[in-house]
């Protein structure tokens, strides 16, 4: 989509850092942050956690 890291924390309400950190997976989002991703990313929360190659989110 184009956002920058700064851009998705701003979104998510949540530190530039610390989305940082969840993209080099050295912490872990809590549900309601990974909601808002999946949300903002028009994705499914398990295409965004890797269990499925589905992208669409369940309606």
């Amino acid at each position: 989509m184009g956002l920058t890291q700064g851009q998705v924390a701003i979104y998510c309400d949540i530190t530039e850092k610390a989305y940082q950190n969840y993209e080099l997976m050295t912490r872990e989002p809590k549900l309601d942050i990974l909601i808002r991703i999946a949300d903002l990313y028009k994705v499914s929360l398990d295409y965004l956690v890797g269990r499925t190659d589905d992208k669409r989110p369940i309606a």
